[in-house]
């Protein structure tokens, strides 16, 4: 993959900062101060859709499955899928050098969890790796949380692995929308005007992505109110996204 190059802001690891961590560089971390100063609640929204992340990987594993196909992994931090999982076969994949190299540290003495260092959108791939891990003629969940918002087409780049799995298998999203917050749609100009392409899609492009798929309830909702676990006083838009998990009928 080459050697990252830290003066140029990456979305995994401005996520990272976002969520508090430590493995991000000066570009990333002033990248995120000015999408906070736009943005403000852009932390809060980085922490809900971890926590949405941790609840789908729960809801698939109470559905039976055991495989998780991590698509855009990022930066490992706490609760990471095979934290989660810990029974099940975990294949990471993304194409950040630092998410890469962190992630093999972190996997080190995992033999059930692996990373693949790949664009998402270069399937086969993904895919060809993947599969000396997972038996994709079981249940797999795939996981496209917050990384389809930075391809140009969401459903293109979903298509192969859709066609990959089979019945019983669960495609999990959660998608940035300028739906309720005009910052976005600034913060999204943002990262194009840093060579960075997103795509805040609609509702009713979120919903596209698994059409096709019995949506598991509530269906497509602010990623805070996919499943909550108590009730709380976050207003739902703040979440800056929406979520969905999709069974393969």
């Amino acid at each position: 993959m080459g050697t990252p190059d830290t003066d140029q802001p990456h979305p995994a690891r401005i996520y990272d900062y976002l969520l508090g961590g430590a493995f991000n560089f000066a570009a990333d971390r002033a990248f995120a101060e000015q999408i906070i100063a736009t943005m403000p609640g852009a932390p809060l929204a980085a922490r809900i859709n971890r926590d949405f992340l941790r609840r789908a990987v729960q809801a698939a594993v109470a559905d039976g499955v055991d495989q998780f196909l991590d698509l855009g992994s990022g930066i490992p931090t706490v609760g990471n899928t095979h934290e989660v999982a810990p029974a099940a076969r975990v294949v990471y994949v993304d194409h950040d050098a630092i998410a890469v190299a962190h992630s093999r540290d972190v996997l080190a003495g995992h033999p059930d969890a692996t990373i693949v260092a790949a664009d998402i959108r270069d399937a086969d791939t993904v895919l060809t790796a993947a599969r000396e891990l997972i038996d994709f003629s079981r249940p797999v969940a795939v996981l496209a949380v917050a990384v389809l918002h930075f391809v140009p087409d969401a459903e293109a780049t979903l298509a192969p692995y859709r066609a990959a799995i089979g019945p019983g298998s669960l495609i999990a999203i959660s998608h940035a929308t300028h739906d309720a917050e005009p910052g976005v749609e600034q913060a999204r100009r943002m990262y194009e005007s840093r060579g960075i392409p997103g795509f805040a899609r609609t509702k009713a492009e979120v919903t596209a992505l698994l059409d096709g798929l019995t949506l598991l309830p509530p269906g497509v909702v602010w990623t805070s109110r996919w499943r909550p676990e108590a009730d709380d006083d976050i207003e739902p838009t703040a979440s800056l996204a929406y979520a969905a998990v999709g069974r393969v009928p």
